[in-house]
């Protein structure tokens, strides 16, 4: 017996399915549609939030010029130290009465939106712009620079930084670099980020950020990496600023950095830490006794030579900042960076401002140059 089908039944099975089909695509569109226009919305709201997102960036940075203001003014302390309020310590004796006991510097609320601030010295860091041979041959000495590449590395920095067509006898000026691929001119002007160590000749990726050349997070520049399998105990990065007023403040300053100091091997260094750090050992802390001038370091046993050099490159007080903000309004969060230099309690400029990860949303213009804290 042969099962016949209808074809009235075949001509409607057939037209359901079309149906079918027709809802499934009208469905798919609808709702490629729909998130088209949620992302649309979403970046509008970005978009028209941007500005408010930007005023809050620039309230931090000013929340934290008046906070470093207030502590130039504290009577009793005239250092900048790591248990001070601007550096996220407990705060001195004398802040502890001040207008400074009552701020806080996470979720500062402004509006409709917050801030959170972190304040970072750069004098805790020795100048790249104005480093002497000596200081910079220690860097790389103390960092685990093989000798023979030392001299390269040395001259090539100096010579990036200081003005002259002729290069050091170790160094590189324009003939060099204009012969890599892709060419580019050496600066021969202070720089303006530390991230320009990585053009200079003989700078690898793991002499800038520490560790070694295989495990570096900077890739290598342009093919070009002469020095391979060093292990460096810190990058240049973590010692060396474009900011600063040149010297380096000793109640901020890590191991490494007092190590630049002529004289400082790491046993003076780590003496003149535990002097600063108090009873409890910990820095940043309330029984901290930072020195009051560099002639005290002596008080924690250190030779004649290495004092005579604390009295010449260091300090107690800090004039150069870097100011973090974490901007937040309504959904958006933005970070935002900028350069703040400290003369007086009265004499307090930005000299630089700028987002952390432009990429995320529109770039904002600097307010001023970069260099004018050098």
């Amino acid at each position: 017996m042969t099962l016949r089908v209808n074809p009235k039944v075949r001509r409607h099975s057939f037209a359901l399915i079309v149906a079918l089909l027709a809802i499934f695509v009208l469905s798919a569109n609808a709702a490629l549609l729909w998130y088209s226009m949620q992302v649309d919305m979403k970046l509008a709201a970005q978009s028209q939030y941007e500005p408010q997102m930007v005023w809050l960036g620039r309230s931090g940075v000013e929340l934290a010029r008046w906070v470093l203001a207030q502590e130039m003014s504290v009577p009793g302390e005239p250092y900048d130290a790591l248990n001070q309020f601007w550096a996220g310590g407990p705060g001195g004796p004398g802040e502890t009465n001040s207008v400074l006991s009552g701020i806080s510097l996470d979720h500062y609320q402004i509006g409709d939106g917050w801030v959170s601030i972190k304040i970072i010295d750069e004098e805790r860091k020795a100048n790249i712009n104005t480093v002497t041979p000596q200081i910079l041959q220690q860097a790389l000495t103390v960092m685990g620079v093989d000798a023979n590449d030392l001299p390269t590395v040395s001259d090539s920095i100096l010579d990036w930084v200081q003005p002259g067509d002729t290069p050091r006898l170790s160094g590189a000026k324009n003939q060099y670099y204009m012969s890599l691929n892709p060419p580019y001119y050496c600066k021969e002007a202070p720089m303006d980020d530390i991230s320009e160590l990585l053009l200079v000749k003989g700078v690898t990726g793991a002499m800038y950020d520490g560790g070694t050349e295989t495990n570096s997070v900077i890739p290598k520049k342009f093919g070009f990496s002469p020095f391979q399998n060093n292990n460096y105990t810190f990058g240049l990065k973590d010692v060396f600023t474009p900011f600063s007023d040149g010297r380096i403040n000793i109640n901020t300053a890590d191991a490494n950095v007092l190590q630049l100091i002529p004289g400082v091997d790491e046993a003076t260094a780590e003496a003149i830490i535990k002097q600063r750090a108090g009873p409890d050992g910990v820095a940043g802390t309330a029984d901290d006794t930072p020195f009051r001038s560099p002639g005290e370091a002596q008080q924690a046993g250190i030779n004649r030579e290495a004092a005579q050099n604390i009295n010449q490159y260091c300090d107690v007080r800090s004039h150069t900042f870097e100011v973090h903000v974490t901007a937040h309004y309504f959904n958006l969060t933005r970070e935002y960076v900028g350069i703040v230099w400290r003369n007086t309690p009265t004499d307090i400029r930005v000299v630089g401002f700028r987002m952390e990860h432009p990429e995320a949303a529109p770039a904002v213009s600097s307010s001023g140059g970069s260099t004018a804290a050098n």
